[in-house]
């Protein structure tokens, strides 16, 4: 098996920006596995607030590339387990765990979600992203992209404010992710509001540590609370089952797919909504996400459709919110 590395520069629609940072262009991480003349793609996008990019996550992939050429590839849990045993990060190990699950289905004939034995005639529909702005851009964004459901990043001194000027102008559902930016006091006293409003759910209104402030959330809020900045790893989920509604698991973080499943599977043990977030990644890691879709409670899997330019051919997001399969197996990842 050999493996590749290439760095790619994605360019942004618009200024993406949330409650900690904001940015024009998303640096992703795209690795190839190949074996019998058959390649898997998968990827990982850098993010400054995890400490990852491209250069770290490269430089960590090198160390072990005579080891990955020699690996006897057979399961992708299987090479998950290995490049975990070589103290990789969860964002290097992503790219390859996501190259691994293609590389597999295409060798099998079969695309993920069938090996899976799943159905793919009743799914989720993915929100489209509104990051923070003026209300006149946000508005703007809106009016650009027509859609049925809304994740509308916030995280200001006027948060109720813009939910209720964004829903003068749309009967969409919206989805608040505040990106840890309020405290308890606040996400109690902005739920009623927001749920007037016509918002379905908040996710991750608190810092990810601040257990004792979602133990209130938990108590009083009249909106369901998901889990993002707090729910990371697999470890993390049964703790986030005594504060959280639901979880929203991100490949990058997690590890890939193959943690992914296994953060599936807990959750719906105990009780928990399941999401499926991106982390503005190109075509490759959307479609890796689209494979899990019969999963899913929700769905995050937008990061394709806020860039200019994409840099593969998969998974197809119609403008109805209707995903067409590719007819490629695995993740159907074709590099243009």
């Amino acid at each position: 098996m050999q493996v590749r590395l290439k760095k790619y520069e994605l360019p942004l629609k618009h200024t993406f920006r949330i409650s900690r940072e904001a940015y024009d262009f998303q640096e992703t991480l795209i690795a190839e596995l190949q074996l019998d003349g058959v390649s898997g793609y998968g990827e990982a996008t850098s993010n400054p607030y995890y400490n990852h990019t491209f250069n770290s996550m490269k430089a960590e992939i090198e160390k072990i590339v005579p080891e990955i050429n020699s690996f006897p590839f057979g399961q992708p849990e299987d090479f998950h387990h290995f490049l975990k045993s070589k103290g990789l990060s969860n964002f290097a190990i992503c790219a390859l765990d996501l190259a691994a699950h293609d590389l597999y289905g295409k060798l099998h004939g079969k695309p993920l979600y069938q090996i899976w034995e799943t159905d793919i005639n009743s799914y989720p529909t993915t929100n489209y992203t509104i990051g923070i702005d003026t209300i006149e851009k946000m508005l703007a964004k809106m009016a650009e992209k027509p859609w049925p459901i809304y994740k509308i990043k916030l995280g200001t001194d006027q948060d109720v404010a813009i939910v209720e000027a964004l829903r003068k102008h749309s009967d969409a559902v919206f989805r608040i992710d505040a990106n840890c930016a309020w405290t308890a006091k606040e996400t109690i006293h902005n739920a009623p509001l927001l749920k007037e409003l016509g918002v379905e759910f908040l996710e991750q209104p608190l810092k990810a540590d601040d257990w004792e402030g979602m133990e209130q959330v938990k108590r009083h809020c009249v909106l369901p609370v998901i889990a993002d900045e707090s729910c990371i790893v697999e470890e993390d989920v049964a703790k986030c089952g005594q504060y959280f509604d639901g979880i929203n698991i991100k490949l990058t973080k997690c590890g890939g797919l193959s943690p992914a499943l296994r953060m599936i599977r807990q959750a719906r043990e105990m009780g928990l909504k399941v999401m499926v977030g991106c982390m503005t990644e190109s075509t490759v890691g959307i479609s890796a996400i689209a494979q899990l879709l019969p999963q899913l409670d929700y769905v995050d899997m937008d990061g394709a459709m806020l860039l200019k330019e994409d840099i593969a051919r998969g998974v197809v997001i119609k403008k109805n919110g209707e995903v067409l399969f590719p007819e490629v197996n695995g993740s159907g990842v074709i590099l243009r």
